[in-house]
């Protein structure tokens, strides 16, 4: 029974583990002749790559992406793309110690206890950096969508770091490519993010956080009702990253506070016929099917386990011991987790799209 792919008509299966000699993703259901070269795919693997600042995991792989198949004189030929990353700077060897121990806050139990045996090697297939394939299968849906809807815009920021969050009323889009943190702030907030991660790191400590990520343009009608909603699969999509515990759309769990009066957006016709919101707590999705608005979706990933402060667990001969971390690791897997959350939209909006196009057609519902 495989549990490693995802989608319905665009579907990802991701392979490899952390310290494997390489990893990718097989993509299937990619509509034929979108333009697809590796540099279109490797802006974005070079957005989540390890080692590129003093605020991530210093393991330093270029994240090299090839195509494999599936691509011909630059377009897709409709048939599967391999796509495939190589390791490069392992270091396996400071796993040793952990071989037969148990880390507190990672899988290798449930691993042990399901399977009856584990890569210790940096988490093997738990490793956040099974990641960098959904990345590069993100590029893949961001060239098809690109191909279909021109206009629609993915973007992904981090909201908040443990204490510190965003100001909304000074949100800044321009900003977010501008910083370390993917944060829509300007640089001196940035700065003080920075430095209260590094005197988290220097307590040998780390952080949680939260990142939002909003789809732009997405037409209405996506998404089908009951057990095919949009938001399901994005939900579905989210939580499947490493480290993420919690998932919202548009309101999220602050809708519980709210009043319906409040909550609902209200609805009006605009100049050019189409229907105009009032707000958008929903997300952009209602009964599971796509309005028009901006479609927004938030996720909180846990503190990174790998740490240097000492935490009591026990081996798999059941004896006590102290156990530290060593390696190298991010002190908040939030920053990297944003590339990660563009590239699970991507993939989601794009198969929607292609079941849509599939059951409908150019047929939908007018107003007026």
């Amino acid at each position: 029974m495989s549990m490693n792919s995802f989608g319905h008509l665009f579907r990802v299966t991701t392979w490899g583990e952390s310290h494997g000699p390489a990893l990718g993703a097989t993509v299937d259901g990619c509509p034929p002749n979108v333009p697809l070269e590796p540099a279109m795919l490797q802006q974005w693997l070079d957005k989540r790559r390890p080692g590129q600042n003093k605020n991530t995991t210093q393991r330093n792989e270029p994240d090299a992406v090839k195509i494999l198949s599936g691509v011909f004189d630059g377009k897709s030929t409709g048939t599967p793309i391999q796509l495939m990353i190589e390791n490069t700077d392992q270091r396996s060897r400071d796993y040793g110690e952990i071989a037969q121990t148990f880390r507190p806050g990672h899988a290798d139990i449930t691993y042990h206890l399901k399977y009856g045996n584990r890569d210790y090697r940096g988490g093997g297939r738990s490793s956040a950096r099974e990641t960098a394939a959904r990345v590069a299968a993100g590029g893949v849906a961001r060239q098809a969508i690109k191909a279909l809807i021109p206009n629609l815009e993915i973007k992904g920021y981090m909201t908040r770091m443990g204490a510190l969050e965003i100001d909304r009323s000074k949100f800044d889009w321009d900003a977010i490519d501008q910083n370390d943190f993917w944060i829509p702030q300007d640089a001196e907030t940035a700065q003080e993010w920075e430095d209260y991660l590094q005197k988290l790191r220097k307590d040998h400590d780390s952080v949680g956080a939260v990142v939002e990520v909003v789809a732009r343009n997405v037409p209405a009608g996506i998404g089908a009702p009951i057990y095919g909603k949009l938001d399901t699969d994005l939900a579905a999509a989210m939580m499947s990253i490493n480290a993420v515990k919690g998932v919202e759309i548009g309101e999220g769990m602050n809708a519980a506070g709210l009043r319906g009066s409040e909550n609902a957006d209200e609805i009006f016709l605009g100049n050019d016929g189409q229907p105009v919101y009032s707000s958008n707590h929903a997300g952009g999705i209602l009964g599971g099917i796509s309005t028009g608005q901006d479609v927004v979706v938030r996720f909180a990933v846990k503190p990174t386990s790998s740490i240097l402060t000492p935490r009591q667990s026990i081996r798999k001969d059941g004896t006590p011991i102290e156990v530290i971390t060593k390696g190298r690791h991010d002190p908040c897997v939030g920053i990297r987790a944003v590339p990660v959350a563009e590239a699970m939209m991507a993939c989601v909006i794009l198969d929607h799209l292609l079941l849509h196009r599939g059951q409908i057609g150019e047929n939908q519902g007018k107003i007026g």
